[in-house]
């Protein structure tokens, strides 16, 4: 699926979350077209973030024009390759619609947000420094390491056991 390219929350955690909203059967067959709201959402996530990531090209291109070799601090959401709103736990992630979600974190990194005390996707104050609790996005991103013992969970997941 489109997941494998394009996984604003993790792979798991958007695979996860377009099933669920799409409700995609257990069996597929049962429900082949259930496939195209989760390939519609996951797209119109994409041309939010395709187009922010145009912008971006630009302005560096703009920067580097100029002698500005070293890109501003500015746009950090940019160097975590499409992991905007990263969920370490594939459960945890919001119920939102992609695109919803990925406007208000990229606007919550352009407007400095300060990550230790306000969550990027849902703006819940926060108190510690963890995956949000309400939303499961982790502010520090996938470079946090942070191992929440999902393994088992996912093979399940994946091979669409219990549903």
């Amino acid at each position: 699926m489109c997941v494998k390219c394009f996984q604003p929350y993790g792979f798991r955690a958007t695979w996860h979350h377009v099933i669920v909203s799409a409700e995609v059967p257990r069996l597929l067959e049962d429900d082949l077209d259930s496939l195209v709201p989760a390939a519609d959402e996951l797209e119109q996530a994409r041309v939010v973030w395709r187009s922010k990531s145009e912008e971006h090209a630009a302005l560096r291109r703009q920067e580097k024009a100029s002698g500005r070799r070293v890109p501003r601090r500015a746009d950090p959401w940019h160097a975590w390759a499409g992991l905007v709103a990263y969920c370490p736990d594939f459960e945890k992630h919001p119920t939102e619609r992609l695109d919803v979600v990925l406007r208000r974190v990229i606007a919550a990194f352009e407007s400095g947000v300060d990550v230790t005390a306000q969550c990027r996707a849902c703006a819940r104050e926060l108190t510690e420094d963890a995956p949000c609790p309400d939303c499961g996005v982790d502010q520090i991103g996938p470079t946090a390491g942070r191992n929440v013992g999902t393994v088992h969970r996912w093979r399940q997941v994946r091979l669409r056991a219990g549903s």
